[in-house]
């Protein structure tokens, strides 16, 4: 029988659920940054969605399954906080699109990025002509980010979680033996790094807390 009292308390479990994945998750909001958040977001609402008015489910087997999913995307959160090969799994990673003025066309069209979508972007971002962009990157979330010729801003960090950024690397008209004898200088591998900036011809580094 349909009860008012199981719908409210499968909703207030469903905000909870929410509120303790946003607090666990180290965001303010549930704004999607990856592909991971992503299917948090539509699973998460298809649970709450699906079984609130659901008489067939008992709050327990909800909670159950709260709990359950919960536990998952913990879990795939610690492993591609901590596994590079699980984080390109799921996350992906940026493409290149234009580079020095060229079309890289083959990569569009294998993110589905139709050329009519394409123009579309760089026109918002006041771009008429392919051969004023340097570095052109589909990010993870489907967001454009655009160099233009004359630019000499590095829009990428060099190092990311430990992992050279190559194409920003070669933005910054440096290569790896550059980068590591900039480390070594200051005593660091690159495996240390959390995080390496190149602003104003200046590498900035942020090291893994010990």
């Amino acid at each position: 029988m349909f009860s008012y009292w199981d719908v409210t308390i499968k909703l207030a479990l469903g905000l909870l659920t929410i509120i303790i994945q946003i607090n666990l998750s180290g965001k303010s909001n549930l704004a999607p940054i990856s592909a991971l958040d992503q299917v948090q977001n539509y699973v998460l609402g298809a649970i709450v969605g699906g079984m609130i008015y659901s008489t067939s489910v008992t709050v327990l087997q909800y909670i159950l399954v709260l709990l359950i999913w919960t536990l998952l995307v913990l879990v795939l959160r610690f492993l591609t906080n901590h596994n590079h090969f699980v984080k390109r799994m799921i996350d992906g990673r940026p493409q290149l699109l234009i580079k020095n003025g060229e079309l890289l066309v083959s990569t569009a069209l294998k993110n589905g990025l139709s050329a009519n979508d394409l123009t579309f972007r760089l026109r918002t971002e006041g771009i008429t002509d392919i051969r004023n962009v340097k570095r052109a990157v589909l990010e993870q979330n489907g967001q454009l980010t655009i160099t233009q010729v004359g630019d000499d801003t590095v829009k990428y960090p060099l190092i990311v979680d430990g992992q050279v950024n190559t194409d920003a690397l070669e933005t910054s008209e440096h290569d790896e033996t550059w980068l590591l004898t900039q480390l070594q200088a200051q005593g660091y591998q690159i495996s240390e790094i959390y995080l390496a900036t190149y602003t104003n011809k200046q590498l900035l580094l942020f090291p893994y807390q010990h």
